[in-house]
C-alpha cells in the first residue's frame, strides 16, 4: 500500500510539479476571474466532441464561446476583459458548460467546479451562477490551535431552529454558535453543507463538490459563521463527501460528457446499489485531482480545520461493506476485495493536508474496523487522526432494547467501551444523526418513548418512566465521554433529549418541516426536564475541558461487578463510578481510590436527580487492598 502510494506522489512530483500545484487546480479549473478582468475557463471533459460556454453573458448563445481542444480531454477558453476594463462574465450571471456528445447531442451542465449554485422556486433543477463579488469576506480570526482532545458537536445548519424552515448560516452564526461554546463543546462538525439538490439526502447526495449549499444563504455567509466560531476558540470541521455522488446529470457530475466513465467507473461497477448513487474512479489521474483540490479549495477559502470522511467502509473495499460482517480478522483487511485505489487516494489526501496544513484534523467514518487507518502514512496506515467508534451506539440500542434492566451486562458494556486498536485515536459517541433520523430512534425516545410527550413538566408527577430515562440518558453519556475514546461526539439536540425524530421533508411526508427543525427553546423553559439533561451535558464537557481525560492513556477499569451493576474506572486523575442496578443502592460501598470528592453526580438537583449524596463530604483512602490497587475507601 505504501508502496503504491509513494508511486503515485513520485508521478505527482515529476509530472505535475508538485503536491502543492496539482492540489491548487480549483484556482484554474472551471470560471475564475484573472487580475486583468479577464475570465479564463478549464475543464475536463475527455468524452466530448466539443464544448462550449453560454450565459446571461452572451445571450445563451450555445455556440458564440467556444474550448480550445489541449491534451488529455482538457478544454480551455480566454475571454479578454470589455473595452470598459470590466470582466466578460459579470458576478451573479447564470452559466452552462454546453458540450457537444459523441452522439451529436447538446447536453447543458454545470461546472463540476462551480462555486455557488441556486434553485429558483418553480425550478426543480439548480443553476450555475457565476461568484465573484467584488469584495468578498474577509477572515479576521485566526484558526484555532489543534486541540488536545475534540468534544464534537454535529451540526446541521438547516435543521438548527425551532420554526419549520430551512435556517440560514445566519441564524447558526449568531443563535447556535454562542450555545455550542456555552455547552463546553470546543469543536463543531457541519453536515451537509456541500451542495446536494436533494434537501432530505442529508446532504450526502451531493451533486456540486466545490458549491457551499445556497439554501442556507451565500458562501461569504458561510466564511463568517466560520470566521466567528473561530474567534470562539471553536474548531470547524466539515463532513465531506468522497466515497460517491449523486446521480444528477443535469445538475450533477453524473455523464458531464455525456458517458458514464467520466469522473466514475463504468458500467455496474460505477453504481452502488443501495445509495443509487455513482461511484469515483479513484486510480484516475484527473479524478485524484478534483478530490484532492476539492478538500484544499474548503480548507483556503473557507478556513475549514478538517474533515469527517463520510461512507470510508464504502471506499474500503469493492463489496462496498454491502452483506459483510466484520469480525477483526486480518483476511478481511487484506486480499483482493480489497479497494487499494480508494485506500491510496485516502493516503494522498491525508499526506496532503498534513503536508500543506499540518493543523487540519482528519476522521474516519469506517464500521471495518480496518487496521492502520489511524497511523500516518509513512508507517502504510491510511493517515487518519481519528476514527469514529462506531460500535458504541450500536451496543446502547441492542442493551436498551433487547435486555432487561437487571440482565445488563457491566463486562460486555466495558468491552464494548475500551475495545479500540491500540495507538489509533477514537471517537466515542452515544448517539449521532444516524439514531436521530427517522425510522430509528435517539436513546431518550427509547428510553422514555410516548411519556415525552405528557410527562416531561415538572407540574407532572416524575414518573418511573421519566425518571429512569431521565438518569441513564446521564449515565450512559458520562461514561461514553469517559470511557470510549480519546474524543467525543455528539448530534445537536441529543444532549438535552431531544423529542421525536429527524425527518426532512419529502412527499411522503407532505413536504413537512415540522420534524426538520431542532426545538432548543425546550431548554429554556423551567417548567420542563429538558434543562437537567442539558445541564449534566454543559457540566460533563465543562469537567473534561478541566481535567482533559480524553487526552489522557486509557482508562484503569478496577471494578466491573456484575451482581452489583457497579462500573468503576480511573482515568485523568479522576474516578468514575456508576451504579447500573436498577433499584439497588449501596453504603460502604469500597472502590480503589486515594482521596475523594464529588465533581459530577448524575444524582444532582440541577440534573434532574433524588439528591441522595452529601457533596460537602469528603472522603480519604485506607490502606485496604481492593481490586489489585493497595489503597481503597468507602462510598
Amino acid at each position: 500500500r505504501y508502496s503504491l502510494f509513494y508511486n503515485r506522489l513520485k508521478n505527482i512530483e515529476e509530472n505535475e510539479g508538485g503536491l502543492d500545484k496539482f492540489t491548487k487546480s480549483y484556482k484554474s479549473f472551471g470560471v475564475n476571474q484573472l487580475v486583468d478582468g479577464g475570465i479564463y475557463c478549464k475543464e475536463w471533459a475527455p468524452g466530448a466532441e466539443a464544448v462550449f460556454l453560454a450565459g446571461d453573458f452572451n445571450d445563451w448563445n450555445p455556440f458564440s464561446h467556444p474550448y480550445k481542444k489541449m491534451e488529455y480531454g482538457k478544454w480551455e477558453l480566454f475571454m479578454p476583459p470589455g473595452q470598459d476594463g470590466c470582466p466578460p462574465v459579470p458576478h451573479g450571471s447564470k452559466l452552462k458548460v454546453v458540450i457537444r456528445a459523441q452522439n451529436g447531442d447538446l447536453l447543458y451542465r454545470i461546472s463540476p467546479w462551480a462555486r455557488y449554485v441556486i434553485r429558483d422556486e418553480d425550478k426543480v433543477n439548480y443553476d450555475w451562477v457565476h461568484w465573484n463579488p467584488p469584495q468578498s469576506y474577509i477572515h479576521k480570526h485566526p484558526s484555532p490551535k489543534r486541540l488536545k482532545s475534540l468534544r464534537i458537536y454535529e451540526s446541521h445548519v438547516g435543521i438548527a431552529s425551532p420554526e419549520g424552515k430551512v435556517a440560514s448560516y445566519k441564524n447558526f452564526t449568531y443563535n447556535v454558535l454562542p450555545r455550542i461554546k456555552d455547552l463546553g463543546y470546543n469543536c463543531v462538525q457541519l453536515m451537509a453543507i456541500m451542495e446536494h439538490a436533494y434537501y432530505a439526502s442529508f446532504g450526502y447526495q451531493v451533486t456540486s463538490f466545490f458549491a457551499a449549499s445556497s439554501r442556507y444563504g451565500t458562501p461569504d455567509d458561510l466564511k463568517e459563521m466560520i470566521d466567528v466560531a473561530h474567534s470562539m476558540g471553536i474548531t470547524v470541521l466539515l463532513d465531506v463527501v468522497h466515497s460517491h455522488a449523486s446521480k444528477n446529470s443535469e445538475d450533477g457530475l453524473n455523464k458531464f460528457d455525456g458517458t458514464d466513465s467520466c469522473f466514475f467507473h463504468s458500467g455496474p461497477k460505477g453504481t452502488h446499489q443501495l445509495w443509487d448513487s455513482r461511484l469515483f474512479d479513484y486510480a484516475n489521474w484527473e479524478v485524484l485531482r478534483f478530490l484532492l483540490s476539492n478538500l484544499r479549495m474548503w480548507i483556503e477559502d473557507y478556513r475549514f480545520d478538517g474533515f469527517r470522511f463520510d461512507g470510508v467502509t464504502s471506499m474500503l473495499y469493492h463489496h462496498h461493506g454491502i452483506g459483510t460482517g466484520f469480525s477483526g480478522d486480518y483476511h478481511e483487511y487484506f486480499g483482493l476485495h480489497v479497494d487499494e485505489d480508494a485506500l491510496c487516494y485516502l493516503m494522498l489526501a491525508n499526506h496532503m493536508i498534513n503536508f500543506l496544513h499540518p493543523e487540519c484534523i482528519t476522521i474516519a467514518e469506517d464500521v471495518s474496523g480496518m487496521p492502520a487507518l489511524c497511523r500516518p502514512v509513512a508507517e502504510g496506515g491510511g493517515g487518519f487522526d481519528y476514527r469514529l467508534a462506531m460500535a458504541i451506539p450500536d451496543k446502547w440500542i441492542q442493551i436498551i432494547k433487547e435486555l432487561k434492566d437487571e440482565d445488563w451486562n457491566m463486562g460486555n458494556i466495558v468491552h464494548t467501551l475500551t475495545n479500540r486498536r491500540y495507538e489509533e485515536k477514537y471517537i466515542a459517541y452515544a448517539e449521532s444523526h444516524d439514531q436521530a433520523l427517522v425510522g430509528d430512534k435517539t436513546l431518550a425516545f427509547r428510553l422514555m418513548d410516548a411519556e415525552m410527550y405528557t410527562n416531561m413538566s415538572v407540574l407532572s408527577p416524575l414518573t418511573p418512566v421519566i425518571d429512569r430515562g431521565i438518569q441513564l440518558h446521564k449515565m450512559i453519556r458520562l461514561i461514553t465521554h469517559a470511557l470510549g475514546g480519546e474524543s467525543y461526539l455528539n448530534f445537536m439536540g441529543n444532549e438535552f433529549g431531544h423529542p421525536e425524530w429527524l425527518d426532512f421533508p419529502r412527499i411522503g411526508n407532505n413536504e413537512s418541516y415540522h420534524y426538520a427543525r431542532r426545538q432548543f427553546n425546550l431548554t429554556e423553559d423551567h417548567l420542563l426536564r429538558y434543562r437537567f439533561l442539558n445541564a449534566f451535558d454543559r457540566d460533563m464537557n465543562k469537567l473534561e475541558e478541566r481535567f482533559g481525560w480524553l487526552a489522557s492513556p486509557q482508562a484503569f477499569v478496577s471494578e466491573k461487578h456484575e451482581s452489583n451493576k457497579v462500573i468503576a474506572f480511573e482515568r485523568a486523575g479522576l474516578i468514575f463510578i456508576f451504579n447500573f442496578h436498577p433499584y439497588q443502592s449501596y453504603v460502604d460501598y469500597r472502590v480503589v481510590v486515594f482521596k475523594y470528592k464529588i465533581l459530577l453526580d448524575s444524582d444532582a438537583a440541577e440534573y434532574g436527580g433524588h439528591q441522595r449524596l452529601d457533596h460537602s463530604t469528603e472522603y480519604f483512602s485506607e490502606e485496604y487492598p481492593h481490586n489489585y490497587r493497595p489503597n481503597s475507601l468507602m462510598v
